[in-house]
């Protein structure tokens, strides 16, 4: 990341706004805007499939679901936060990811400027790809400042977004499956 962009960057907001950079209270916010970006988009250069990699062999092929995964993104559009939980589920053929591995593959995707449908399709993609399951499926639900603090302004409303894959993307009963035990 690029640290005087950031702090220039931050300083120019603030005089934008007419605020005196120069207040007590104003002095280092630039530095923690820095820092900010640093742990909010350190996504952008991460790879999930390191995490991915992490595998363990099974005898059998049930399905596995890491659900309740919360996270904390930022909407692409106007840098305001928005954040969920997300629920991961994927049929293994012989191996499977340990379970911090699953969460932290939803972290890379959660920690850049994101879109919550692209960052649904990212994480089930990555785990498709690098688990070659049967089948994946991702849930998230998410709340969006964007529509809660400014423009619409409907603070409780939740996104949904969904991606089914392999088997779960023809099979109703096995979506149900996941339904049932997200809501569990």
């Amino acid at each position: 990341m690029d640290e005087l962009k950031i702090k220039q960057g931050a300083r120019l907001i603030l005089e934008g706004i007419g605020e005196d950079t120069e207040r007590a209270g104003l002095i280092d916010t630039p530095d923690r805007i820095y820092r900010m970006c640093q742990q909010l988009f350190e996504g952008i250069n991460s790879d999930a499939k390191e995490h991915l990699l992490v595998q363990f062999s099974v005898e059998n092929n049930n399905l596995v679901l890491e659900k309740d995964i919360i996270f904390y993104s930022v909407c692409e559009h106007h840098l305001l936060p928005f954040y969920g939980v997300a629920h991961v589920a994927y049929i293994p053929q012989g191996k499977v990811a340990g379970l911090s591995k699953l969460a932290r593959t939803v972290e890379v995707f959660a920690r850049r400027p994101q879109i919550q449908e692209r960052m649904t399709a990212q994480i089930a993609d990555a785990m498709e790809k690098q688990l070659n399951p049967s089948g994946v499926m991702v849930m998230i639900e998410a709340e969006h400042m964007c529509m809660t603090m400014r423009g619409v302004q409907k603070p409780g409303s939740k996104t949904v977004t969904m991606v089914a894959k392999g088997a779960f993307e023809k099979d109703y009963t096995l979506q149900q499956t996941f339904l049932e035990m997200v809501r569990k």
